[in-house]
């Protein structure tokens, strides 16, 4: 077993105790408007803001795939902002999604996770626009979070409601 606790909901309403990290795959290009930053977005406005000024300082900072950007929007609910994707188009270098980024700022997550004793919550990160596959996302997650003791929970959206 994965080690993933799978549920069916809205992964920017964790219905658990604690802390909550709400994590998610972004671009490397400064975009944000399709997918679910838009579910981020509607619910808190500080992730995009502080996405977007990180994207414009980044000639000073850290930004660049792989790394992570933790935002705190409620008193014990955190957004992780994950450098994972090149792009935003698949083209001749094929899907924008960039598993080994990924893997990268999952390891940061863990990290942060277990200073902050918080639990991960996700949709099925790279592979909406980003275009992966789950069976190469997944490992990394167990690899990353779950082998190091991070809880984490998987949301697949409903059928309506």
């Amino acid at each position: 077993m994965s080690g993933i606790t799978y549920v069916r909901g809205d992964a920017t309403v964790p219905s658990v105790k604690g802390v909550k990290i709400v994590a998610h795959v972004c671009n490397d290009i400064g975009g944000w408007g399709k997918g679910f930053v838009l579910a981020v977005s509607r619910r808190w406005p500080e992730p995009e803001r502080a996405y977007r000024t990180w994207h414009r300082e980044r000639a000073s900072n850290d930004f660049a795939l792989g790394a992570l950007q933790l935002v705190r929007v409620e008193r014990y609910v955190w957004v992780a902002n994950m450098i994972g994707q090149r792009g935003v188009r698949t083209g001749s270098k094929g899907v924008p999604v960039r598993y080994e980024a990924i893997g990268t700022a999952l390891g940061l997550l863990a990290g942060r996770a277990t200073e902050l004793n918080a639990s991960v919550h996700m949709p099925r990160i790279g592979c909406g626009l980003a275009g992966g596959t789950w069976s190469r996302v997944e490992p990394l997650i167990t690899e990353r979070l779950v082998r190091r003791g991070v809880p984490v929970t998987v949301y697949d959206h409903g059928d309506g409601a």
